[in-house]
């Protein structure tokens, strides 16, 4: 298989297992939100959201770091995987195990103490995940990925269901958590055996390679970090759990949306990588022209229908305590959108190896999202936080776009973003209209206005996504 059909497949394959884990993760959201309550799952996402932060700092920048030092010409791949898997294995069992320590200076319950002891294993594995998947995202074999993704994520919707039949509580979520983590990881890595021989190796030169090229990028994630997360941990703090919960309630359904982007950005990283180094700033632009028209077509159809549609989804989602959430899913989906769209910049960003230029652009949007948070969630609760989201994300894509701009002259041209527009106001104005309808028609009235109107506005076809790889 060639070039281009191996992203075709892999594009395919990723798209399709994504849709699968979608719906796995949205019914999973959906019985934990009706068997915790608002309260609960408040709980349930102040031990998540505390644990990501030692996560991210064990993070050091190598999962994007491990596509690029692995797709140099004539690298030593199991060398440099081996060093890469044992740093990150070091560093995330060093950070993961503080947090079970740290979690007892802060004024929470004793439930979600034990929570953090309990759930710091599963980002452990899932921090080994990330090794992995890079080293798939290179070999074009994400299949291998989506297989172990989609096993886990099975494992864990039948764990949640024995823990509501059971009534195991939060922990036995948890425990049901790590577990599915465990087995993502055990997968992977035999996925891998065939590929690479990884091992723990101690390379001090390496790892010194490995800090030198990856520091810029962790210390932009751990701002992205502050500016991402800190959001909930203000709310759990400040607010009630209850608050929490329906925050987070919403904010569960953009992170199961969002890993979209971030799965088509991997897959296109190499080929940007490739293009740049090989001074081919032709298809360099091409891709991410090709990448910024397919993201315009995913992030501007969700925002329309989610800010018509955001209640009954959130009642259908999680259930009826939670349709209070559906104003906040209307402000996150825009921060989503954001996302789809910036996405391709920050990766473009990582192409054109200029992640250093980018570090104070974070530190800026980090320092003042923190000051709004502050300022805006004593005030306003999960509607501060979720407005100083989209400001945080609109200046990181901003910032993205210039340095991407500044170093390869690329500006992207509106076609395919405002034919998207254009066929979204189209479904809006289908939604309206059927507004009095059961939530599966509008949705179904939605997707189908879209396509319709997007195929008759002559928007993206499949001979543009595959002319994405075509020139060489």
């Amino acid at each position: 298989m060639n070039l281009a059909g191996k992203v075709a497949w892999n594009t395919i394959v990723q798209f399709l297992s994504k849709i699968i884990s979608i719906v796995l993760g949205l019914f999973t959201i959906g019985i934990m939100t009706r068997y915790l309550g608002p309260s609960n799952f408040g709980e349930y996402t102040t031990i998540l959201t505390f644990i990501s932060f030692f996560a991210v700092a064990a993070d050091l920048g190598l999962t994007l770091v491990t596509v690029q030092m692995i797709s140099v010409p004539n690298v030593d791949q199991n060398k440099t995987l081996s060093n890469l898997f044992s740093l990150r294995l070091i560093s995330a069992l060093v950070m993961l195990l503080a947090a079970p320590v740290f979690v007892w200076l802060f004024p929470y319950s004793q439930a979600i103490k034990i929570g953090v002891a309990i759930a710091w294993s599963s980002y452990f594995f899932v921090a080994l995940n990330q090794i992995l998947i890079g080293f798939f995202q290179k070999e074009l074999r994400l299949d291998k990925a989506s297989i172990a993704e989609i096993v886990s994520r099975i494992v864990l919707f039948i764990g949640i269901v024995l823990t509501v039949k059971y009534d195991l509580g939060l922990n036995g979520i948890l425990w049901f958590s790590v577990i599915s983590s465990f087995l993502n990881f055990g997968l992977l890595f035999y996925y891998s055996r065939p590929y690479a021989k990884i091992s723990l190796n101690f390379n001090w030169e390496i790892w010194l390679e490995i800090t030198k090229k990856s520091w810029p990028i962790g210390v932009t994630i751990f701002f992205n970090l502050i500016y991402l997360r800190t959001d909930i941990l203000l709310l759990s703090i400040f607010k009630s759990q209850n608050d929490v919960g329906v925050y987070g309630a919403a904010y569960k359904v953009i992170d199961v949306l969002i890993t979209l982007p971030f799965i088509f950005a991997g897959i296109v990283l190499p080929i940007m990588t490739s293009s740049w180094l090989n001074k081919n700033h032709e298809r360099f632009q091409m891709v991410v022209q090709r990448s910024f028209d397919l993201m315009s077509l995913l992030a501007i159809p969700q925002f329309f229908g989610a800010y018509f549609l955001a209640g009954s989804l959130m009642s259908l989602v999680a259930g009826k305590e939670f349709a209070i959430s559906g104003p906040i899913l209307q402000i996150l989906m825009a921060a989503s959108s954001i996302v789809f769209i910036g996405t391709v910049f920050s990766h473009a960003v990582i192409a054109v190896n200029r992640q250093k230029n980018i570090i104070g652009a974070y530190a800026f949007v980090a320092a003042t999202s923190l000051i709004g948070y502050l300022i805006f969630i004593p005030k306003f609760s999960y509607f501060g936080a979720a407005w100083v989201t989209i400001y945080s994300e609109l200046a990181i894509a901003l910032a993205s776009f210039y340095i991407v701009y500044k170093e390869s002259g690329f500006v992207p041209h509106f076609k395919v973003f405002n034919k998207s527009l254009l066929a979204s106001i189209i479904m809006s104005l289908g939604i309206i209209a059927l507004k009095h309808f059961s939530l599966l028609t509008n949705i179904s009235v939605a997707i189908f206005s879209y396509f319709i109107s997007l195929y008759m506005l002559k928007g993206i076809t499949k001979q543009d996504i595959l002319e994405l790889v075509a020139k060489s």
